[in-house]
Parts: structure tokens; C-alpha cells; sequence
């Protein structure tokens, strides 16, 4: 299992959020390995952008899916979409990070929503895809989360709260999912995508300061001393959803460049 050229060919993968950044790099990298796919995401046309990439470089099967993670009735209905093609063996859960800001002022109708859209997502995906992992004995379900499972980013205290969410549903559930089926978050750090560069934005403008200064301020944080590129989480995540990844459940993998400085 693990010398395979195609090591996930026959298997298919539901990657959300894949319309751009992260999302559509593990796309390409799950692609890469052989596994057929469904894209998700809640812009059409970026999603049949992403989709005709894929195709033109030869993904096995490409399919998409218009939904809204923060809609649940649309989360029931991608599954049961999804499923409509046959078992889904791989899930990545990915899905847009929080608006920045302090926690204090978060209204209780804010934080329903971004729970709606993280952590009730990806129980009812879970709940509808994890028999036919269960029934083929091959599962892997791979979270995208934060560092802030580990270390929460000042300026974030809605995303911090429900990334530490996600943490804690992950790991409970890795303890109840039957062999072959398991549960993993990777943590980005900072990863030069477009939700980098609207951070970036919003905090030079909440501090009047340049976005330069902002991200250099924060590869100062960072041992590596750059950005992460997507395709470094992708292959992470690929490797996660591989044979050779089976006996790795319930654990939180930062790909950062060192910047979390926990053990």
C-alpha cells in the first residue's frame, strides 16, 4: 500500500470549499493520487472553473455541487447529491474562516451561524457519509481548521472559538469511528490565499498601518520565514487520505512554517 502510483484511484473524494485557495489544491493533489471527485463550493462560477482545470488535466471523474455550508437543508441535500453518484470516501471539510474582529461584541445569532456553518456541517456530512466509508472499509475524513486549535490568534475570537469547537468534535468522534474510517484536522498557518490578503486588509485598516507591515509582522512569527503555499497543505492533506495514513486518527497537524510554538 505504499509504493502504489495511484494509491487512491477508485475512490472518491467530496473536497468542499474547493473553488479557489486550499480548497482547490487538495483538489488537485486527491486528483493526483487517483481519486475521482465532487466539488463543492457556494460560487458557481469559480466552482466550474476549478472543475474544467481538473478535467484538462486529467482528473478521473470531476463532478460539482452548488451549496452553502451555512445552510443545512443545502448541507442535506449536497450529501445526498454527492452519495447519488455512488459511496463518497473521502471528506474534506473545508469551509471560509469567520469574520475578524473582538469576541466580546460577537452577537449570539453571529456565533449560531459560524457553528451552523463548521461544526453542524460537518456532523450532518458525517452522519450521511460515514456508512459507505464504514461499508468499504476505507474512510478518511480530513477537517480544515486553524492553528487556533492550538493557540488562539488575537483579533479572531469568533473563528478561535469555533476552530476549538471543531478541534474537540474531531477528536470524540475519532474515537467512535469504525476501522479503516478515520478523522484528522490540518491547522494552516499563514497560507497565501485570497482570505490571507482580506486579513491582512482589514487589520491594516483597524490599526492604520499598511498591509506590509501587517504581513511582516507576521513572518516574524514564523521560523520558515514565508508564506505557506497551498499546495504544501495539499500534500498534507493527501497524504492523510492515503492507505499509508490509516493508523494516523484524531490528530491535529499544523502546516505553518513552525509558528505555533506548542508542543
Amino acid at each position: 500500500m505504499f509504493d502504489q502510483p495511484l494509491p487512491l484511484a477508485g475512490r472518491r473524494a467530496l473536497v468542499c470549499g474547493a473553488s479557489a485557495g486550499i480548497g482547490r489544491a487538495i483538489a488537485q493533489a486527491l486528483a493526483a493520487q487517483g481519486a475521482s471527485l465532487v466539488l463543492l463550493a457556494r460560487r458557481a462560477g469559480p466552482l466550474q472553473a476549478a472543475a474544467a482545470a481538473l478535467r484538462e488535466v486529467g482528473a478521473a471523474e470531476v463532478d460539482v455541487i452548488e451549496a452553502d455550508l451555512g445552510d443545512e437543508a443545502q448541507v442535506i441535500a449536497a450529501a445526498e447529491a454527492a452519495l447519488a453518484g455512488g459511496a463518497v470516501h473521502i471528506l474534506i471539510h473545508n469551509s471560509g474562516g469567520p469574520p475578524g474582529g473582538p469576541l466580546l461584541g460577537v452577537s449570539p445569532e453571529a456565533l449560531v451561524a459560524v457553528f451552523r456553518q463548521h461544526v453542524i456541517s460537518a456532523q450532518l456530512l458525517c452522519q450521511r457519509l460515514v456508512p459507505g466509508m464504514a461499508a468499504a472499509g476505507f474512510g478518511r475524513i480530513v477537517n480544515i481548521v486553524s492553528t487556533s486549535v492550538y493557540e488562539p490568534i488575537p483579533g479572531l475570537g469568533l473563528s478561535n472559538t469555533v476552530r476549538a469547537a471543531m478541534g474537540g468534535w474531531s477528536k470524540s468522534l475519532s474515537r467512535e469511528l469504525p476501522p479503516g474510517v478515520t478523522i484528522n484536522n490540518i491547522l494552516p498557518g499563514f497560507t497565501d490565499t485570497d482570505r490571507l490578503v482580506g486579513l491582512a486588509a482589514a487589520r491594516a485598516a483597524a490599526q492604520g498601518t499598511s498591509t506590509e507591515q501587517i504581513r511582516a509582522g507576521w513572518l516574524a512569527e514564523v521560523p520558515e520565514g514565508r508564506l505557506i503555499e497551498p499546495e504544501e497543505t495539499a500534500a498534507a492533506v493527501a497524504f492523510l487520505c492515503s492507505p499509508a495514513a490509516g493508523a494516523i486518527r484524531g490528530v491535529s497537524l499544523a502546516v505553518d512554517g513552525g509558528r505555533t510554538r506548542g508542543i
